[in-house]
């Protein structure tokens, strides 16, 4: 039965399936939750501050969007390996927490949100990032909730680079684990598909409680 194949292949140490489970939450969770901070107050200062500085800024966060994500990873891996970080959740986590798509996301949503809120919190005495958290924030749960879903999901799908830098086998992800039933021998398929089950059900999860937050807050962007 599927019940039975499930908990088979998850109380299989050879297999590695349930510490991989565990480092793609890990990566996935602190990734999304670093991304928002970051991303969010990126976008709202871009969205705020319309100065020179701030559209050549803006310019060239929209342009690294057509700078292929292969281009970077050699010297950004040769950075995390000076840094030793090869084999470490830094090295998996802190290269890839800014998202220049979230930032644009974020940017977008902030530009049409009411300035009659900031400015009454200004005249009550509101600094900026008393505005941002208190105010802003608050308002803004459509676009978080888009750009965690996206963020997290993206995170949890990631190959390439954790393929790169978990070189232990106890850092290595949900899917380069399940890559790894594919060889030149031949293809594991029951314990590929049954991983692959188990391995989209925490994504599953996070798009059905969010879908609709995620629609309002690609709307809330302006994006189509």
């Amino acid at each position: 039965t599927l019940f039975r194949s499930v908990t088979a292949v998850l109380g299989d140490p050879s297999l590695g399936i349930l510490p991989a489970l565990i480092t793609s939450l890990v990566v996935s969770t602190v990734q999304t939750a670093a991304t928002l901070v970051i991303s969010l107050m990126a976008g709202y200062a871009l969205a705020r501050w319309s100065t020179a500085a701030s559209r050549i800024i803006l310019g060239m966060t929209v342009f690294t969007l057509m700078v292929p994500a292969m281009v970077t990873f050699i010297p950004t891996f040769v950075m995390v390996s000076s840094l030793g970080w090869i084999s470490t959740y830094r090295g998996l986590i802190v290269p890839v927490v800014f998202s220049a798509f979230a930032t644009f996301l974020f940017r977008q949503g902030f530009v049409d949100f009411p300035q009659e809120l900031e400015e009454a919190a200004a005249l009550d005495g509101a600094n900026t990032w008393t505005t941002l958290w208190r105010i802003v924030v608050p308002n803004a749960g459509s676009s978080i909730a888009a750009v965690g879903t996206i963020t997290f999901i993206g995170a949890w799908n990631a190959f390439l680079w954790p393929l790169l830098i978990a070189q232990d086998p106890q850092l290595r992800t949900i899917q380069v684990v399940l890559s790894q039933f594919m060889t030149s021998q031949g293809t594991r398929y029951p314990e590929m598909f049954t991983g692959a089950l188990i391995g989209i059900i925490p994504v599953l999860l996070v798009f059905l409680f969010l879908q609709r937050w995620l629609v309002q807050g690609v709307e809330a962007s302006g994006l189509r």
